[in-house]
């Protein structure tokens, strides 16, 4: 018997039960039928409830390969989007016992390191932004469970994905906007490589060209204030019809709109109106007030872990995107007059 201080462990049951470690453990694990009788099997399960043994899980995890943590991999967190995404996922996560590591793709400075020594020892699975699928290689996460957020569901590396109805999101701020009478864009574009702003700037071409007499000239910035302000800035100097409404793939880039159209004199919504994509704290902190598309990033977090969880299980994910919608509100009005 083991000293009343200390924990009992499998060798004091296999003693206890007059049996091995290994009998033990096919036991305890419920492995035991047709490797040891019934009796013993019997017998190693009172020993274990009579010495108080309770296994450690932490050990047996690793041996599984299930610690019961997931690696989120998102962009680098210059928004709060990212922030609700992971708030989501861990809520489901910390349900079902699952922690959730929150990793950052770094930005211009190479290849993501690996933020552990093996991602396959120390990982059940990962959920990852198609923005920071670049990492995914480094991390070795391609060779985990994985699910993809807004990622092509025809070309992903995932065994899922996950997606907001970026699509219908963008259609509804065309029709805003067409509906209002305006039929010249500007469409002010993130310079990222990804499936999703790939989504967008298809879907405004294609809804604006189902109006005679639209036009759409894109311009692109990285996701800044600054980048979107110097973007926005040189394409009204450009020649050529001023745009009377500007397209923003996300609410960062609009606040940057927002004030190079200032430092030309121009008034929002009175002389051009400006839309958004996302729906951030951002953007009712600018004045006037932003229409945008309000994505619900804690339920794509959400569903993004609850997929992951039916991966595991071996179960089907939830099919369908996410429905987003449109909140007009003080950036948008019809077009001046000629």
């Amino acid at each position: 018997m083991p000293r009343s201080n200390t924990r009992p462990t499998s060798r004091d049951v296999a003693q206890a039960a007059g049996v091995s470690q290994a009998a033990v453990s096919l036991v305890l694990g419920d492995k035991w039928h047709g490797r040891v009788s019934a009796t013993t099997a019997e017998r190693v399960r009172a020993a274990a409830r009579d010495l108080g043994y309770r296994p450690n899980l932490a050990a047996r995890n690793l041996r599984l390969g299930r610690t019961r943590t997931v690696l989120l991999v998102v962009p680098a967190l210059t928004t709060e989007f990212f922030a609700g995404v992971y708030t989501g996922a861990a809520r489901i996560a910390a349900t079902h016992g699952f922690g959730v590591v929150l990793y950052p793709s770094p930005e211009g400075i190479g290849p993501a390191r690996n933020p552990f020594a093996s991602a396959q020892a120390a990982l059940d699975g990962v959920i990852a932004s198609s923005m920071a699928a670049d990492a995914l290689t480094a991390i070795r996460g391609d060779q985990l469970p994985l699910v993809m957020l807004d990622s092509d569901p025809h070309g992903s590396l995932g065994a899922a994905t996950v997606n907001l109805d970026i699509a219908d999101g963008v259609r509804q701020v065309a029709d805003h906007l067409l509906g209002l009478g305006h039929r010249h864009f500007l469409h002010l574009a993130a310079d990222v490589a990804s499936w999703t702003f790939d989504v967008r700037a298809r879907q405004l071409a294609t809804r604006t060209a189902t109006v005679p007499g639209t036009s759409v000239r894109t311009v692109h910035a990285p996701i800044s204030i600054e980048g979107a302000q110097a973007a926005t800035e040189a394409a009204l100097a450009t020649p050529g019809p001023r745009p009377t409404a500007l397209v923003c793939d996300d609410d960062k880039l609009a606040a940057g709109a927002y004030k190079a159209l200032r430092r030309h004199g121009l008034r929002i919504p009175d002389d051009i109106s400006v839309t958004g994509l996302d729906d951030l704290a951002l953007a009712t902190a600018i004045d006037p007030e932003l229409t945008t598309v309000r994505l619900d990033a804690e339920l794509f977090g959400e569903r993004g872990m609850h997929a992951l969880l039916d991966v595991l299980d071996g179960r089907e994910p939830e099919a369908g995107d996410i429905p987003v919608h449109l909140v007009v509100r003080g950036s948008t009005a019809p077009p001046p007059r000629p």
